[in-house]
């Protein structure tokens, strides 16, 4: 159920968003750079309206190198919270396309989604991404390959980050340069009182959580605090280790979610 503060936040977010829609909409058909600018600030309208602080510590890219940011993953809270840093897109599962609303949104975020039903699914995701990091695109990845329980990171998986090396190696079109960006993202509090650990998994969602209720009830809840750690740049050629260069991002991201979970909010 929604409280009033629920409702009074939707009756803002709702417009905003069908008014933005048809900008976002009409700015990627033309393929304008407002379609990497109008999300990042409709997300931080978003955040703003419920109450999210957000700390950011390290330096994000700075909009002009090729990188493919390795992130852990909590909640769908987590797209407008990283969204608000810095133009990007996402990689997504096959199924978000087809939800109602959000797959639309992920749409106008250019989001590349990849099906993990098909073998070879991996391999044309590869390519696509490879693709948009070679335009010099920021996408995320979240390596865990699903949501965790706001408690432990679960290991990251690298057969995506082969997404680095396509870009490269290209015979035709290399990349210049391919950065992997460590990325933890931390809920540290709520209300400005430190997050405890049996109040972490309230704001996961994960496993068989219904989406409706869930987001229901952050809308209606108190402010969440957050933050943010960037890892240093990981240089990625076509001689890189993909799976120890995978490995080097997750633990970067493992020690700054313990140091963020440690200073609270």
């Amino acid at each position: 159920m929604l409280s009033l503060r629920g409702i009074l936040r939707l009756s803002l977010i709702v417009p905003a968003t069908l008014v933005g829609i048809p900008l976002q909409a009409l700015a990627v058909r033309l393929d304008s750079r407002a379609a990497r600018l109008i999300p990042l600030v409709y997300h931080r309208f978003i955040c703003r309206v419920l109450g999210i602080r957000i700390k950011v510590a390290g330096r994000p890219p700075n909009g002009r190198e090729a990188a493919l940011i390795l992130a852990n993953h909590i909640s769908w809270l987590d797209i407008p919270v990283i969204s608000t840093l810095t133009p990007l897109s996402f990689i997504a599962k096959a199924e978000v396309n087809g939800w109602p609303v959000v797959g639309l949104l992920a749409r106008l975020q250019r989001t590349v989604f990849i099906d993990r039903t098909r073998r070879k699914a991996t391999a044309a995701t590869n390519v696509e991404v490879a693709h948009r990091l070679r335009r010099g695109d920021a996408m995320v990845l979240f390596a865990e390959g699903t949501t965790g329980d706001g408690l432990r990171i679960l290991p990251f998986r690298s057969a995506l980050v082969g997404a680095a090396r396509d870009a490269v190696t290209d015979a035709e079109a290399p990349a210049s340069e391919i950065v992997l960006r460590p990325l933890a993202i931390t809920y540290v509090g709520r209300h400005g009182l430190p997050l405890g650990r049996n109040e972490r998994p309230a704001i996961a969602w994960h496993g068989d959580m219904e989406l409706a209720p869930h987001l229901a009830a952050v809308v209606s809840g108190a402010p969440f605090d957050v933050r943010i750690t960037w890892g240093e740049p990981i240089a990625f050629n076509g001689g890189t280790d993909r799976k120890a260069a995978t490995k080097a991002a997750e633990d970067v991201v493992r020690a700054a979610a313990r140091a963020a979970r440690a200073s609270g909010p």
